[in-house]
């Protein structure tokens, strides 16, 4: 593959990984178990992606190249943590994809949810398989758009009068706000599809790590932000009872001008979420087949512009197929616990690494793996047993197909 991104595009494909669809749903369900502590759990995920992202940028900086923890897994740990990661990451966000582009069917043509989601899968495989250039341009543009909206909601709902004064206020417990917390990572998980694109970003050694904390940074502060206007417009209580509040400010203060706006950002953030995601599987996927972990003939790289086509086109096949044939919303809650292991694997590789900078000691890989199992086994039983079942099978089938393996050296 082709070196292309430079920095800016680098941190624009991370925060339209992170500003999706998650951002105009996730303060809900979080505010009925944190109440108003809703602030405290946002700080607690903001932690626990920090030290995660901090790991991320030190081992890209030491594995400039694509698979991100599949690979860094591989190289600091070993062939199976290695695999561990990279199995979970592309079976659990190629859910994630399905459901993403549900969404996105759901918010711009509910009649016909399905079918729209299935367009989108097609038109946006397609956008990657142009270049990763093309893949950068057009998220730059849906997160432009996005993050413009949100903004104006955030000085709207500051500026109208308060509405959810009489709603009961919420009980909350110090679980409840770890459930939220668990909630709020995912959100900001998407920095991880940076990592993954290690082999076309320009100066990858240099960049990748600018463009991890930048993307991580200017998301935290725009959620901090939406959070505190959302506690002042509406309470935790109303927040809590309302499963799409950002449609409701934009419905108090602006009527269906404001309606269609917020429609039109949660349509785009699903779209700039699932663009960069279908990068983000393939890479990963292409990795995996490159060292042999699945079938070779997945790294294929089509030479005319410079991406593994092959993989790209099996994410697609596979995410058209979720969607056709189950209901992805009911079981994409599993994919969950996979994300927090590829993340535990992460801070596990970056605690072996000995040369590291003043600012990124030890500790806060042990707070990173700590705080992934933790939010882990927060998660609801069916959900880990869910996905604890889909790695064994791959493990498994790794084993049998695959016997052997060796531990790499520590950088």
């Amino acid at each position: 593959m082709e070196r292309r991104l430079g920095g800016f595009d680098a941190t624009t494909v991370g925060v339209g990984s992170m500003v999706g669809a998650g951002v105009f749903v996730v303060f809900s369900p979080a505010a009925a178990v944190a109440g108003n502590w809703l602030l405290l759990s946002l700080a607690a995920a903001a932690i626990v992606a920090y030290c995660n992202a901090m790991a991320s940028a030190q081992l890209a900086a030491v594995h400039p190249t694509s698979g991100g923890t599949y690979i860094y897994g591989r190289r600091q740990l070993g062939e199976w943590p290695g695999f561990l990661a990279g199995w979970g990451y592309i079976t659990g966000k190629t859910s994630s994809c399905a459901a993403m582009a549900l969404a996105f069917g759901l918010y711009a043509f509910p009649d016909y949810a399905t079918a729209a989601a299935v367009a989108a899968v097609v038109l946006l495989t397609g956008i990657n398989l142009m270049g990763i250039t093309r893949t950068a341009w057009m998220t730059r543009w849906f997160v432009s758009i996005v993050v413009a909206i949100l903004v104006f909601l955030i000085i709207v709902a500051f500026d109208a009068p308060q509405i959810g004064g009489t709603t009961a206020a919420v009980e909350t417990s110090a679980y409840g706000v770890l459930q939220a917390a668990g909630l709020f990572f995912f959100a900001f998980a998407g920095y991880a599809r940076i990592a993954t694109m290690g082999e076309e970003v320009r100066e990858p050694a240099k960049l990748i790590p600018r463009a991890i904390l930048g993307a991580l940074a200017f998301t935290l502060v725009l959620y901090a932000v939406l959070g505190l206007a959302l506690l002042d417009f509406m309470g935790a209580g109303l927040l809590a009872a309302t499963p799409a509040p950002l449609l409701a400010v934009g419905e108090a203060v602006g009527g269906g001008v404001g309606t269609g706006a917020v429609t039109l950002a949660a349509t785009l953030g699903c779209l700039g979420a699932l663009l960069a995601l279908i990068a983000g599987v393939s890479r990963t996927m292409f990795a995996m087949a490159r060292e042999g972990d699945l079938p070779r003939g997945l790294a294929t790289v089509w030479q005319r512009f410079k991406v593994p086509y092959l993989a790209d086109l099996v994410v697609a096949a596979v995410v058209i197929f979720l969607l056709l044939t189950q209901d992805v919303l009911a079981v994409v809650g599993f994919s969950s616990f996979g994300v927090l292991i590829y993340y535990a694997v992460t801070n596990a590789s970056a605690l072996t690494l000995k040369d590291r900078p003043w600012f990124a000691p030890k500790a806060l890989n042990v707070i990173g793996l700590a705080g992934c199992l933790l939010l882990a086994f927060t998660l609801p039983l069916a959900s880990v047993l869910t996905m604890a079942a889909v790695l064994a099978v791959g493990l498994i089938g790794r084993a049998v197909l695959k016997p052997g393996g060796r531990t790499r050296n520590h950088a």
